[in-house]
C-alpha cells in the first residue's frame, strides 16, 4: 500500500529526518517499468505545483509573450522611467548604485550595458560589504553628487534607506530606486520608488513580489526603451535588443533564492538560451571557469556561477562582478573570472572556520526556537552561507552575528524555514529598538545590532517566534512526487522529469522515493559526504549520495545501523554524466525503514 489512512507514503509517519511522507499532488507509483507518457508526468508535476488545468499550456514551454506584465502597472515605474529617459536625451552622468551580491551585480550590469547600447556610459558604485556595509550611504550618495552625478539608480537596495536619501535629496541629486526588498509603510524620498513589495501596490503589481532586483530592473528597462521610442530616440539609430539581457536576469533570480514560478520561471527559461549562445563575453568567462563542458542548467546558476559572483562581494573586491558582466574585453573577463574562481576557494575555507566555531555553540542553545551565533573575527562575508547550513543542520531559523569588537556591534545574516517570516520578525525587531538596522524577505534576513543588546535580541526572537517555529515543525512533511523501483532510476527518467522545469525556489523539483533497497556500500566521501549504493528486489542497483550528511541523524543511521534492513530512500534524482553510459543517481534527503 501506498499510504495509510493519514495518508502517509509508504506508511513512513516520521522519518530518520522526523518528517512525514506526504504526496505532493496525486499518486504516481511507476515502479520499474515503462514511464509511459512522460508529457503526462510534466503536467501532473505542474498541477501539484499550483499550476491550473487551463493554464498547463503556458507554464509547459514558459515565455516572456505569456507571462510579461504591463510595466507601467508598478507604482512609479512610469515617472523612473521618465526621469532615466530626461537623462538619457540629456546626457547627464548617471550612476548605478548596486548591492554587493549576484542580484546586485547582475541588476547593475543590465542597466549599464543597455544605457551603453543607448550611447550613454554610466558609471557604477558597488559599496565594500566590510567597511560600508549593506545598502546607500549618505556619505556614497553625497560624494556621487560632489563630483557631477546627476542620477543615481540604486538597484538591490534603498527601499529602506530613509536617512541615505535625504541627504542625497538634499546634495541636489536625483535617485531612482529598484529593489524588491520588504517595505515599511513610510517610503523613503526619492525621484521614484520601484519595488513590487511597496505595501501600497496594485494586486497585479505585488502578486510580482517574488521577483529578484534583476527582473525589477528589467522591467524598468522596457518601460524606459518605450519612453525613449515614444520621444523619437530610435528615428536615427538602432533600438536595443532587451532579450539580450535575461542571461543576467536568470543568473540574478536564481542566484538570489527567488521564487520560480510565474514570469521568473519564464525570466530563467529563456535567459538560460541567452546564455547557451555565449554573447556575454563577461558570462562566457565565468561559465569556463566554473568548468562546465556544456550550456548551464538552472542548478549551475546557483551552484557554480552565482557563487563566484558572489565571493567578490564576500571576502575580495566588490566590483568584480559588474566589470566581469560589462567589459568587452575577452582577456579582461578571463582575468576576473580566473580571480573570482580564486577567491571562491577562499571563501570555502573561510567559511568552514566559521561554521566549525558556530556549530560549537548550537550544544547550548538546544531549547532555542532561533539559533543566535555570534563570535568575534567571524568573516561577514560568509555569514549568510553559514546560517544557512546551521539551518538545514537544525531545521530552526537560524542567525550567525560577526561582532567588531572596535564598533561594538555585530553585523548579522539569518536563514529561515518555510511558515517563519524572519524578515518580518527583523524589522519588527528593528522598530522594537532591538537592532540598529535589519530587514529582509522571509527566508532571509540582514542586521547589525549592538553587542551588549546581542542576548536581549536572542530572548526577543524565542518570545515572538517560538510558536511559529513550533508550528512549522510539528507540520514538517516531505513532499513526494512520484515513486519508482530501483530499476525505474532511468537516465530517461531524468529527461522527462526535466521537462517540468526550470526548478528551483517555490517550484521544487520533482522528489521521489526509490524502494525498498538493502544498502549494498555505505561510506563517507569528500566533506562529510554519505556514499551510497543501493540494491532493489528487482535485482537493480544505483548510486546515491547524501550531501554534508555524515554527522547528522540521518548519515549516522545508514552509515550505523541500516545494515540488512529494507529502506525507502527519498530524494531527486540527477543525472551521473561522468562515465561513458549517463545513469540515474538519486541525491538523498531522506529516508526511512520499510520494516
Amino acid at each position: 500500500m501506498a499510504s495509510t489512512a493519514l495518508n502517509h507514503v509508504f506508511g513512513v509517519a516520521r522519518s530518520l529526518t522526523g518528517k512525514a511522507w506526504r504526496w505532493r499532488g496525486g499518486n504516481m507509483e511507476l515502479g520499474g517499468g515503462s514511464l509511459g507518457n512522460g508529457d503526462a508526468i510534466v503536467r501532473q508535476l505542474l498541477l501539484s505545483r499550483g499550476v491550473a488545468e487551463a493554464d498547463l499550456a503556458r507554464n509547459l514551454a514558459p515565455t516572456l509573450r505569456d507571462f510579461l506584465p504591463d510595466p507601467s502597472e508598478f507604482n512609479d515605474m512610469d515617472a523612473a522611467a521618465d526621469r532615466l529617459a530626461q537623462a538619457v536625451l540629456s546626457r547627464e552622468k548617471i550612476t548605478i548604485y548596486g548591492d554587493y551580491d549576484v542580484d546586485g551585480a547582475t541588476s547593475s550590469a543590465l542597466l549599464i550595458r543597455l544605457l551603453r547600447d543607448l550611447g550613454v556610459s554610466a558609471d557604477y558604485y558597488i559599496p565594500d560589504r566590510l567597511l560600508e556595509g549593506y545598502g546607500p550611504s549618505g556619505e556614497a550618495l553625497v560624494r556621487l553628487a560632489e563630483q557631477g552625478c546627476s542620477l543615481i539608480v540604486t538597484v538591490d537596495c534603498g527601499a529602506m534607506a530613509h536617512d541615505a536619501l535625504k541627504q542625497a535629496r538634499e546634495a541636489g541629486v536625483d535617485v531612482i530606486v529598484v529593489d524588491h526588498h520588504k517595505c515599511a509603510p513610510d517610503l523613503p524620498e526619492a525621484a521614484a520608488l520601484v519595488n513590487p513589495n511597496r505595501l501600497d501596490e496594485n494586486d497585479l503589481a505585488a502578486a510580482h513580489g517574488h521577483l529578484a532586483a534583476v527582473g525589477v530592473a528589467f522591467l524598468l528597462a522596457i518601460a524606459l526603451v518605450r519612453v525613449l521610442r515614444q520621444r523619437g530616440y530610435f528615428t536615427d539609430r538602432e533600438e536595443p535588443n532587451l532579450m539580450v539581457l535575461l542571461d543576467l536576469v536568470a543568473l540574478g533570480t536564481v542566484a538570489d533564492v527567488a521564487a520560480l514560478h510565474g514570469l521568473n520561471r519564464a525570466f530563467v527559461a529563456q535567459g538560460l538560451k541567452v546564455m547557451a549562445r555565449r554573447d556575454n563575453i563577461g558570462m562566457a568567462a565565468l561559465i569556463d571557469a566554473s568548468r562546465l563542458k556544456r550550456a548551464p542548467i538552472c542548478s549551475d546558476l546557483g551552484f557554480a556561477l552565482g557563487p563566484r559572483i558572489n565571493a567578490g562581494g564576500r571576502v575580495g573586491e566588490s566590483t568584480l562582478g559588474v566589470r566581469l558582466l560589462t567589459t568587452q574585453d575577452a582577456e579582461e573577463a578571463r582575468a576576473i573570472a580566473a580571480q573570482l574562481s580564486t577567491l571562491n576557494e577562499d571563501r570555502r575555507a573561510i567559511e568552514a572556520e566559521v561554521q566549525a566555531a558556530a556549530e560549537d555553540q548550537l550544544a547550548g542553545q538546544h531549547n532555542r526556537a532561533v539559533h543566535v551565533l555570534a563570535g568575534s573575527g567571524w568573516h561577514p562575508g560568509v555569514i549568510g552561507i553559514v546560517a544557512g547550513r546551521i539551518k538545514e543542520k537544525t531545521g530552526k531559523p537560524s542567525l550567525v552575528v560577526a561582532l567588531d569588537a572596535e564598533s561594538g556591534q555585530g553585523k548579522g545574516s539569518g536563514r529561515s524555514i518555510a511558515g517563519v517570516d524572519l524578515g518580518a520578525a527583523i524589522i519588527r525587531a528593528r522598530e522594537d529598538g532591538m537592532l540598529v538596522a535589519g530587514g529582509g524577505h522571509a527566508m532571509a534576513a540582514g542586521l547589525t545590532v549592538a553587542a551588549d543588546k546581542l542576548e536581549a535580541f536572542g530572548d526577543w526572537l524565542d518570545a515572538h517566534l517560538e510558536s511559529h517555529v513550533a508550528r512549522a515543525s510539528a507540520s514538517a512533511e516531505m513532499l513526494l512526487d512520484l515513486a519508482v523501483a530501483p530499476g525505474g532510476m532511468t537516465a530517461d527518467l531524468v529527461s522527462s522529469l526535466d521537462g517540468g522545469g526550470p526548478y528551483g525556489m517555490g517550484w521544487p523539483g520533482p522528489r521521489l522515493a526509490v524502494g525498498p533497497v538493502r544498502l549494498v556500500k555505505c561510506d563517507v566521501v569528500g566533506t562529510d559526504h554519505v556514499r551510497i549504493i543501493a540494491a532493489g528486489e528487482d535485482g537493480r542497483s544505483f548510486k546515491a549520495i547524501a550531501f554534508r550528511a555524515a554527522e547528522s541523524e540521518l548519515g549516522q543511521t545508514l552509515l550505523n545501523a541500516s545494515r540488512g534492513r529494507r529502506l525507502w530512500l527519498a530524494g531527486r534524482v540527477k543525472l551521473d554524466d561522468w562515465g561513458h553510459t549517463p545513469a540515474a543517481e538519486l541525491h538523498l534527503e531522506d529516508a526511512a525503514f520499510a520494516d
